[in-house]
């Protein structure tokens, strides 16, 4: 009997550790994938969050809300004329590149909302954007950072056209299909 019962634990405990040894491999995996479809976007909320846990946490939050979104695709239409207006602004750019960075930032957002993104404070449309195009919202961030320094004076051309790049690899990407969201990259 007493060894009966020592077989019950045994098998208990070797059942139970089995099973944590499952869960945290099953993890792991999650995070990883997680890593690897948000890549230089984890890295930021990690730094930012303060632990991998918590940044998990809001790219998974980011997940959740974009997917309450109706994204929807440009009618051909709406692409050439956001595709002109893109070429008038870069043309502008030569010889006022201070205005031509600030109707590039505007048009970015004009074509996010024509997309269905809600235009919300910055970071928030950041932290979108970053579900699809979490290799990209670095040049937004970048592009941005520049905009608000050019506002203040402080941006000189170089920075302006770095900017200008910066908003071009954006707006392209919204130009064409739906991105595909890093979570069903699975």
């Amino acid at each position: 009997m007493d060894i009966l019962i020592i077989a019950l634990i045994v098998a208990a405990v070797v059942a139970v550790v089995a099973g944590l040894a499952l869960w945290a491999n099953n993890n792991q995996k999650k995070e990883q994938a997680l890593r690897e479809r948000f890549g230089p976007e984890y890295h930021r909320a990690r730094e930012r969050e303060g632990s991998d846990s918590d940044a998990m946490d809001e790219l998974r939050r980011r997940e959740r809300r974009v997917e309450r979104f109706e994204l929807t695709d440009l009618e051909e239409a709406d692409c050439s004329r956001f595709a002109q207006r893109w070429q008038q602004c870069q043309a502008a750019f030569v010889d006022g590149p201070a205005d031509a960075l600030n109707r590039a930032d505007d048009l970015v957002g004009e074509v996010m909302t024509a997309r269905g993104y809600p235009m919300e404070d910055f970071e928030e449309r950041a932290a979108d954007l970053s579900v699809s195009y979490p290799e990209l919202v670095s040049n937004y961030r970048s592009g941005h950072q520049i905009a608000v320094s050019n506002q203040r004076g402080e941006a000189d051309t170089e920075a302006l056209r770095q900017a200008f790049i910066h908003y071009r690899a954006m707006f392209t990407k919204l130009l064409g299909p739906v991105a595909e969201p890093a979570n069903a990259r699975r």
